[in-house]
């Protein structure tokens, strides 16, 4: 076997299979190929959904389209394996909504394996690390259990849920990273002698129960969106092939959890680290809302050649026969059977404030960290951390540049931005919440602001790019068109009333028209023959597509002119902070005005910007006057 690489990427989940795979390609782009290895523990393992079989959601799904736009593979692997598709928080502004799809758990592994091991460049290497070897805070390679050495310039660490692994149902613990699979040990304790601080985090799954054994008239149906769209530029069309179930626990069904507290890891305290506050168990739900007699539960089949049903919204790692007894009082599950029980895992992560914003590591030059190993939860979370970690991998043996994006640029952005500034107390989930830039940072325009970077990358071919460049120019001319054409209060008011808008007395533009909250851009433009002026009336159902995306923007664009315009001037004033560079070697200590915390706050994480510095938990506006000062 040939042991020399230029890049190894241990570990084949999500954020394996995006650093590995982006690695691999990019290296095609007009350049020498770098050559990955891709270490795991078993082929099939490879893309595993481990706990539910779904991707996406509020604020993930941006992450998704944005992997996407620069040229991932997770977009384009669900598509393939998806049942049912839907847009989330349609209800609200365009800024929350939220692609989501339920995914085959059988489908989406065999997809994501036929394309890393059918990728040029990328090599499978069936094995368990036991050592990262470093020479002279240098990564230069890894250790296999068999006592192989593979040797790289760069290595990409996606430990997932494996470092010192174990698993908790009831009072049973056991070792392993998820059900059925090893643990990573000695790794964690490695890279610890090297200095590096670590954690320890829990996530957990619900358990899952057999669909003969369920009576779904008890039920409401939850079905995906009509037509449903898909997450990849890459993909025509998608469909949906399955029906969700919604029901709800009742005050029997917490009384009975109850009973299982006493032997509940979380509360007799073998749990040591802390879950995900937003993903909670539902022990940890009924605990934090005594008050509420019932919760939310969604019965989602996990595939089409398999009876198992993911009951989501009853993470558990109770013991599995208060488990069962729980599941039976809530409606349409009276005689479930259960599959397997649910499980809360514990495992080793490593705090983010250590790495750089490329997620390599500071103390160790050419290690990169990726994926649940910095305190992250989720799939998406993971897969967007190990496409950046895997194109730095590149561009660090190329001796180039690292590649970043910006809060203000991003979902991807925030989520890095995050996990270097803030601290790791639980599982760093991504919401639309924790981005400032929302309206900006929507799902539908990810290609708009990200595609000429996976262009640039080699990761996005030069006809796909051209095609978002010329709906671009496509939107720009609706814009234009809407501005420069008005109508008369003759050729207009019928159409106001008949629409319960306002009727007109003097000339006014589509823009104006369009900003009332009854009406619609399309029907304006129409009714102005907008299409002839733009050079787009006979057109193929790609074409049609195209134009429909193009008129969105324009209306997003218009309707939420005066916030949109408010966040480029924010935007304008956190530019000029980044620019603003602090010196690596800067000596805080020195800085008698900074508070305490400050003061330690910024010798260990070390910002590389007045604007980073400024978002660190526990730096306050004081401070950054007093740096701002001291740098000036």
């Amino acid at each position: 076997m040939n042991n020399i690489f230029d890049i190894i990427v241990i570990g084949g989940g999500h954020a394996g299979i995006e650093a590995s795979v982006a690695a691999a390609t990019m290296g095609r782009a007009g350049t020498k190929p770098v050559s990955v290895a891709l270490v795991s523990m078993d082929t099939r393992s490879i893309g595993r959904l481990s706990c539910n079989p779904a991707v996406g959601g509020t604020a993930k799904g941006h992450l998704v389209k944005e992997l996407d736009a620069l040229g991932g593979v997770m977009g384009v692997i669900a598509d393939k394996s998806g049942l049912q598709f839907k847009m989330l928080n349609r209800s609200k502004g365009p800024a929350v909504w939220s692609p989501r799809s339920q995914n085959d758990k059988d489908l989406y592994p065999q997809y994501a394996q036929e394309l890393v091991l059918s990728t040029p460049n990328l090599s499978f290497v069936q094995g368990s690390v036991v050592e990262i070897l470093v020479r002279k805070d240098s990564v230069r390679g890894v250790k296999l259990a068999d006592g192989s050495e593979l040797v790289a310039q760069a290595v990409v660490l996606c430990g997932g849920t494996f470092l010192n692994g174990v698993m908790h149902t009831g009072l049973c613990q056991t070792v392993g990273g998820r059900f059925g699979e090893q643990a990573a040990t000695g790794i964690s304790d490695m890279l610890a002698s090297y200095g590096l601080e670590k954690g320890r985090l829990k996530t957990g799954t619900p358990p899952r129960v057999a669909l003969e054994s369920l009576d779904l008239t008890k039920t409401e149906p939850a079905g995906g969106d009509e037509p449903p769209l898909p997450f990849s530029h890459r993909t025509a069309s998608v469909q949906n092939r399955i029906m969700c179930y919604s029901t709800y626990t009742s005050a029997e069904t917490h009384e009975i959890l109850r009973e299982g507290f006493e032997q509940s890891p979380m509360f007799t305290g073998r749990i040591q680290g802390s879950g995900p506050r937003y993903c909670p168990s539902i022990e940890d739900k009924i605990h934090r809302f005594a008050d509420r007699d019932s919760h939310h539960i969604v019965l989602e089949p996990e595939g089409l050649a398999t009876n198992s049903v993911y009951v989501n919204g009853y993470s558990t790692s109770l013991p599995d026969d208060v488990q069962l007894r729980g599941l039976r009082t809530i409606p349409g599950l009276e005689k479930v059977e259960l599959l397997r029980a649910g499980y809360a895992v514990e495992y080793d992560f490593f705090f983010p404030f250590q790495l750089r914003f490329s997620l390599e590591t500071k103390a160790i030059s050419g290690l990169f960290f990726a994926g649940q190993i910095n305190g992250t939860s989720g799939y998406e979370e993971a897969a967007t951390q190990g496409f950046i970690a895997g194109v730095n991998a590149v561009r660090k043996v190329r001796g180039e540049e690292e590649f970043t994006l910006k809060r203000s640029e991003a979902y991807i952005g925030v989520l890095i931005d995050d996990l270097v500034n803030k601290s790791t107390e639980e599982p760093y989930r991504i919401f639309t919440s924790a981005a400032e830039y929302r309206l900006l940072l929507r799902q539908d325009n990810a290609d708009r602001r990200l595609m000429k970077y996976g262009h640039a990358l080699g990761l996005i071919d030069s006809a796909t790019h051209e095609r978002v460049l010329e709906r671009e120019e496509l939107t720009r001319q609706t814009l234009d068109f809407a501005r420069t054409t008005r109508f008369r209060p003759a050729e207009i008011n019928e159409y106001l009333a008949e629409m319960n808008e306002p009727i007109i007395s003097e000339v006014s533009s589509i823009e104006q028209l369009a900003k009332r909250s009854q009406l619609t851009l399309k029907p304006l433009l129409e009714r102005a023959n907008w299409q002839a002026s733009i050079g787009q009336q006979d057109m193929t159902e790609a074409q049609a597509l195209a134009l429909a995306t193009v008129v969105e923007q324009a209306e997003i664009e218009i309707k939420y002119s005066g916030y949109i315009e408010r966040q480029m001037k924010e935007i304008s004033v956190f530019a000029a902070n980044e620019e603003k560079k602090i010196p690596e070697a800067l000596d805080y200590a020195v800085i008698k005005s900074l508070s305490t915390e400050a003061r330690q706050k910024l010798t260990r994480i070390r910002p590389q910007s007045l604007g980073q510095a400024s978002r660190i938990q526990g730096v306050s506006a004081s401070d950054i006057s007093v740096l701002t000062l001291y740098l000036r």
